[in-house]
C-alpha cells in the first residue's frame, strides 16, 4: 500500500518528467569523417576485350569435391594456358581513369596514361613508404611521379601513378624475392611445406631452410569466404578440375581443406575482392606448383587478407 506523501511525490515527479524536453538517446553526431579509400568501385585500368566466358569464382568452390582417381588419359591432358594478356599487370583505378587500348578507327590507342592522377589510392601510405617518400597517405604531384616511374618500369598499366592493388602487390612480391620468410611466420620443416601468407598475398614452398618454389602472388578468400588458416594437407590433386555448378575451370587444383585448393585462374590474381576461399594463382604459377607439391604435402596458412 502506498502512503499519501509517497503518492504525492510520484505525481510531482511524473509532472516534472512530462514538462521537461526529452533528452536525445545519443550525443549529436559530429561532422562526417571521410572514409579511407578502398578497393570498392575500382575497375581494370585498361578496357580490354573479354578473353573468357566463365566466372573466376563460383559458390561450389567452398564445397568439398567429389574425390576420385583420374584415368591416365585424363591426367595426360594439360589444361590450356592463359590467353595472352590475361594476367597482365593492369592496375585497378577509379572508373573515369581507365584508358582504352583502341584508338580512333580501330587503331591501337595509348596504353600509357595521359597525365598523372591527383587521386589518392587505397594503398597510398604503403606505396609511399615503399618508395621511401613521406608516408602521409595523401597524393601529391611528386608522389604521383614516383609511383608512375615505378609502374612504367614494372609494366603496370595504366601508369597514371594511382596507388592501387596491383602496384602495391608488385611491391610486396619484389620485397619478398630474396627471403620471403624473413619474419619467420612460416615454420621450418625438413619436408616440403607450402607457406601461404595472407597479409602479403604471397605463397611459396620451402624444404628445410631452402625455398624450392616462389614466392608468387596469390588471390585468397574474400570477406565471408576467408581462406582457412592453420595446418592442412594436400589430400587430392586434380589437374583438370571443373566447377560443377557453373562449368568453369580450376586448372591444376590441389585441394588442402574441404573445397579450398590451390588452382590457376584465367584472370588477374590482383582483382578485388578475392576468391571464394581458394588460393588463386596465375595459370603458369599453378602449373609449376603442380610439379613441386605432391599428395600428402603439408600446407600452413596464416594471417588475414587485407579488407577481410
Amino acid at each position: 500500500m502506498t502512503s499519501t506523501p509517497v503518492r504525492g511525490g510520484l505525481a510531482a515527479l511524473l509532472a516534472l518528467a512530462v514538462a521537461l524536453p526529452a533528452a536525445p538517446a545519443l550525443a549529436d553526431p559530429g561532422p562526417p569523417v571521410p572514409a579511407p579509400p578502398s578497393e570498392a568501385g575500382l575497375v581494370p585500368g585498361v578496357r580490354l576485350a573479354p578473353h573468357r566466358t566463365w566466372p573466376q569464382d563460383t559458390p561450389d568452390q567452398s564445397l568439398p569435391p567429389h574425390v576420385y582417381t583420374p584415368s591416365a588419359e585424363e591426367d595426360a591432358m594439360e589444361p590450356p594456358l592463359a590467353p595472352p594478356g590475361a594476367d597482365a599487370l593492369i592496375e585497378y583505378v577509379p572508373p573515369g581513369d581507365a584508358v582504352s587500348p583502341v584508338g580512333s578507327g580501330g587503331a591501337p590507342g595509348p596504353l600509357a596514361a595521359a597525365a598523372c592522377t591527383k587521386k589518392t589510392g587505397p594503398y597510398q601510405r604503403q606505396v609511399e613508404r615503399w618508395l621511401k617518400r613521406k608516408a602521409d597517405g595523401r597524393q601529391s604531384p611528386a608522389d604521383c611521379r614516383a609511383i608512375r616511374a615505378f609502374q612504367t618500369k614494372q609494366g603496370i598499366r595504366p601508369n597514371a601513378g594511382f596507388a592501387g592493388p596491383v602496384t602495391w602487390g608488385r611491391m610486396r612480391a619484389i620485397s619478398a624475392r630474396k627471403n620471403p620468410n624473413a619474419a619467420k611466420k612460416c615454420p621450418t620443416r625438413a619436408y616440403r611445406l607450402a607457406c601461404v601468407d595472407l597479409p602479403r598475398q604471397l605463397m611459396w614452398v620451402s624444404k628445410g631452410k631452402k625455398i624450392v618454389y616462389g614466392p608468387v602472388p596469390i588471390r585468397s578468400g574474400r570477406a565471408g569466404n576467408r581462406t582457412r588458416t592453420g595446418w592442412h594437407k594436400v589430400y587430392w590433386r586434380h589437374k583438370n578440375h571443373w566447377s560443377s555448378l557453373y562449368n568453369s575451370p580450376m586448372p591444376y587444383s590441389q585441394f588442402f581443406s574441404g573445397g579450398q585448393a590451390f588452382h590457376g585462374i584465367y584472370g588477374n590474381v590482383y582483382s578485388p575482392p578475392g576468391s571464394r576461399g581458394c588460393v588463386n594463382l596465375r595459370v603458369s604459377d599453378a602449373k609449376r606448383l603442380w610439379g613441386v607439391l605432391k599428395g600428402g604435402d603439408r600446407v600452413y596458412v596464416w594471417g588475414r587478407k587485407p579488407g577481410t
